[in-house]
C-alpha cells in the first residue's frame, strides 16, 4: 500500500540529504521517480543540501496541481513510481491534498521532507497540512543544534545580524555560519529559550566581549 511519509526537522538537521537519499535507494531498487522542490537555496528547480549534493527538480509555484501533473504523466505512458517533495512548508495545503489524493487513489508514495514552523514560530499551511493527513511523520534524529550546545528547536531569522520575529514568512536564505559575517537575511537555528530571548550566536558574542564597567571610586 502506498503511503504519503513527512520528514521534519528545524533547518540544518539534513532533511534535503536525506531526500536525496530516498531518491537513490528507491532508483538503485529500480523505482521510477519524480522530484520537486521550491525556494530552494540554491535557486529554481534544484534540490540542494548543504552538504553539496544536489540534484534537477521540477519547481513547485503556487499554481501547480500534483494530481494533474501525475495522471498527464501516465496517460501519456510515462512510469511513477513515487514522488520526492522538498521544502514541503512551502506548498499550499490544497496541494498537500493533491498529493494525498495521488496516494490514496493511485497508490503512488510521497515522501515530503520540510520544516515545522517559521522563524515567528508559527506553523506553515503546508506542514500543518502534512501532520493531519500524512500515514507516517518522522522526526529526524539527526539533531541541529543551538550555538548554546542545546537541541535546537525554533528556526530564527537574523537582518543584518539582529533577530527578527516580524516580515514576509517566505525569504529564501540559508543558516548563518558564526564564524563569517552577518548577511543581510540570514537563518540560525535555535533552542526555545534563546529564541525566545531572540538570542542568537552573534548577539551572545557581542554580549561576552563587551567591556565591564569601571568601578566608582
Amino acid at each position: 500500500m502506498a503511503e504519503l511519509h513527512f520528514f521534519t526537522g528545524t533547518m540544518d538537521s539534513g532533511k534535503s540529504t536525506l531526500a536525496l537519499q530516498t531518491n537513490h535507494n528507491h532508483a538503485a531498487r529500480g523505482r521510477v521517480g519524480r522530484i520537486f522542490t521550491t525556494h530552494d537555496r540554491s535557486g529554481q528547480a534544484v534540490l540542494s543540501s548543504r552538504l553539496g549534493l544536489t540534484h534537477d527538480a521540477l519547481e513547485v509555484d503556487a499554481g501547480f496541481d500534483f494530481w494533474a501533473y501525475v495522471v498527464d504523466s501516465l496517460t501519456r505512458g510515462g512510469r511513477i513510481d513515487y514522488l520526492i517533495c522538498d521544502e514541503a512548508q512551502f506548498y499550499s495545503a490544497e496541494q498537500i491534498d493533491q498529493l494525498a489524493k495521488v496516494v490514496d487513489e493511485l497508490q503512488i508514495d510521497v515522501f515530503a521532507f520540510g520544516i515545522l514552523t517559521d522563524f515567528r514560530s508559527h506553523l506553515f499551511p503546508g506542514s500543518a497540512r502534512l501532520v493531519e493527513l500524512a500515514d507516517r511523520m518522522n522526526v529526524l534524529q539527526v539533531e541541529a543544534l543551538c550555538w548554546c550546545g542545546k537541541r535546537a528547536t525554533h528556526n530564527a531569522r537574523t537582518e543584518n545580524g539582529a533577530m527578527v520575529v516580524e516580515g514576509e514568512v517566505i525569504v529564501v536564505g540559508d543558516v548563518d555560519q558564526v564564524d563569517e559575517p552577518p548577511a543581510d537575511v540570514a537563518y540560525e537555528v535555535l533552542c526555545r529559550q534563546h529564541h525566545r530571548r531572540r538570542l542568537t550566536a552573534a548577539r551572545a558574542k557581542a554580549v561576552s566581549l563587551a567591556p565591564e564597567p569601571l568601578p566608582f571610586g
